[in-house]
C-alpha cells in the first residue's frame, strides 16, 4: 500500500492509549489519533521523528492518524490494522507462495465464536483462515516478538483457528506481518503473555500454520518483502 502527503513531526508523548501529541517543524503542535492499542514498547519514544497521515473528513475529532516512527533500531508502522491491507495485497500479487489455489478473498468474515476472521481465501480445493497479526516489538539481535501486551483477544484468536484447522479441507493461519526494519527473526513474548504461549503451542499441534514476513516500511508505503523465520525457541 502506498502513502500520499504524510505530514512529518516530533513525538512529544502517547497517552490514554488511542491519543498522541505530535509537534510539527512550524512549532505547531497536534492531538493526533494513535491507531494501536499494544504497548508499543521503543516505538513511543518522546522525541521520536513521526509520520502522520491526515483524513478530510469533516467528522473526525481528530483529522491526524499516526502511521510511522523513526526508532533507534530502524522504521517502524505503528498503525496496526495496515497489516490486513498489506498481506491482502501480497496474497493477490502472488507474492506469497502457497495460496495460489485460494483466489477469492475475503475480509472481516463472521467465523467461530463471535469472531471475524481478518481473511478468508476460497477456491474449488477448500478454505483458508488467515488471523494477521502486527509485529513491533524489537528486541536484542534483531528478535521480533508478539504480542507486546497481554492479549485476551490474541489468545481467543488462536483457539478459534485451532477449532478451524480441524475442519475437512480447511486451513488455518497466523500470519506476523513485520512493521519493523530491524526485525529478522519472529517469536512469541512468553514472558509477556504466558498464556499467549501456550495457546500458541496449542494451536500448532492442532495444525495452525504460523507465517511471519518483513515488510518494507518507509514514507511512500508499506510492502510485504520476504519471509522470515518463526520460532517459539529462538536462539
Amino acid at each position: 500500500m502506498t502513502f500520499s502527503g504524510l505530514v512529518e513531526g516530533t513525538l512529544l508523548r502517547r497517552y490514554k492509549r488511542f491519543l498522541a501529541d505530535v509537534e510539527l517543524p512550524d512549532g505547531v503542535t497536534l492531538t493526533v489519533h494513535c491507531p494501536n492499542t499494544g504497548a508499543m514498547t521503543g516505538c513511543a519514544e518522546p522525541g521520536s521523528r513521526v509520520w502522520l497521515s491526515v483524513s478530510d473528513s469533516r467528522t473526525r475529532k481528530y483529522p491526524h492518524t499516526w502511521e510511522l516512527v523513526e526508532t533507534s533500531q530502524g522504521m517502524a508502522c505503528v498503525h496496526s490494522a495496515r497489516a490486513n491491507a498489506v498481506v491482502r495485497e501480497a496474497l493477490e500479487a502472488g507474492i506469497i507462495s502457497g495460496f495460489e489455489a485460494y483466489p477469492d478473498i475475503r475480509r472481516e468474515v463472521k467465523y467461530g465464536e463471535s469472531s471475524r476472521i481478518d481473511l478468508l481465501l476460497e477456491g474449488e480445493i477448500g478454505r483458508a483462515f488467515i488471523e494477521v497479526k502486527s509485529v513491533t516489538l524489537c528486541r536484542e539481535g534483531g528478535l521480533g516478538v508478539f504480542p507486546d501486551a497481554v492479549s485476551d483477544r490474541g489468545r481467543k484468536h488462536l483457539d478459534e483457528l485451532a477449532r478451524i484447522a480441524a475442519q475437512k479441507d480447511t486451513r488455518a493461519a497466523l500470519f506476523f506481518c513485520v512493521f519493523h526494519a530491524g526485525i529478522d527473526h519472529v517469536s512469541v513474548a512468553g514472558d509477556i503473555d504466558g498464556r499467549y504461549r501456550e495457546a500458541m503451542i496449542a494451536a500448532q499441534a492442532a495444525g495452525v500454520e504460523v507465517l511471519a514476513w518483513r515488510s518494507r516500511v518507509d514514507a511512500t508505503g508499506l510492502t510485504l518483502e520476504a519471509p522470515l523465520t518463526f520460532s517459539l525457541d529462538p536462539p
